[in-house]
């Protein structure tokens, strides 16, 4: 049986998702990539790939983060492929955690910061207390919605994000305020779940599969769009690997226009 997926009943249904999952920290692989799932219950594929979690990440760039990115529920590393520089200001959407916002903060050093926003208070506090074990004080988390960041306009150089903008209702709003928060020629580098054009009905209307970051997914198509949409250029999806019969995850790369000379 399905749900009908308001906005406010899809809220909180992922919000009580995650906040299982950060209580649970010891054991983040059991629920894959956003929490126990009827389509996603496991981090490696048949092939015994992983799709999920940790293992996407090179121990070697996660010494300062081991802690939290072993919490991590994405499909993707988003740090290896936003080119970060120090001096930058990054945000990361739906931080988690906090292990890709302490990968960031090492590599904007020195004179660069990194900012998580979750919209999970249990999430925000298990961040805070992962940079301060890792000893890392260039980080900032906050609590808030993807749909409403609440940062100033033109305020960070780089935005990531790791498996979790599918979660949101409105996709086309977390875009806009993506690209609201960056300031002119700033870049948007995240892993998300994109769809086949040919998923299902059923599918897209399972709440577990939702907060399993499927049924939420866009199409490459809608995610083009919506993007463009929002006023970002230079835009590139690539697929990385299957998650789902119906959906794949891809590195989405985009950026804010420079102002008219």
């Amino acid at each position: 049986m399905t749900e009908k997926l308001t906005e406010t009943t899809l809220r909180e249904t992922v919000r009580a998702k995650y906040a299982a999952a950060a209580k649970d920290a010891s054991t983040p692989s059991a629920g894959g990539c956003c929490g126990t799932t009827t389509f996603v219950d496991l981090t490696t594929n048949e092939e015994g790939r992983a799709v999920f979690g940790a293992a996407l990440y090179d121990p070697e760039t996660t010494q300062d983060a081991q802690q939290a990115v072993q919490a991590s529920l994405g499909c993707g590393v988003p740090t290896a492929v936003a080119d970060l520089h120090p001096g930058e200001t990054v945000l990361d959407l739906g931080s988690g955690a906090g292990g890709d916002v302490l990968i960031s903060a090492k590599r904007v050093a020195p004179g660069g910061k990194a900012i998580g926003l979750d919209m999970t208070t249990e999430m925000v506090e298990l961040a805070r207390k992962n940079a301060r074990e890792a000893g890392v004080d260039n980080v900032e988390f906050i609590e808030g919605y993807l749909e409403d960041i609440p940062l100033g306009d033109g305020t960070v150089d780089v935005v990531i994000s790791n498996c979790v903008i599918n979660l949101a209702a409105d996709k086309s709003v977390v875009l806009s305020e993506a690209a609201r928060v960056l300031r002119p020629g700033g870049r948007f580098a995240v892993s998300d779940v994109v769809a086949d054009e040919d998923m299902d009905e059923a599918t897209r209307a399972d709440m577990e599969a939702f907060t399993g970051c499927i049924a939420g997914a866009l199409t490459e198509a809608e995610y083009r769009s919506s993007l463009a949409g929002a006023g970002f250029e230079d835009i590139e999806i690539t697929r990385t690997h299957s998650v789902h019969e119906h959906a794949s995850a891809a590195i989405v790369r985009a950026r804010r226009p420079e102002p008219a000379a």
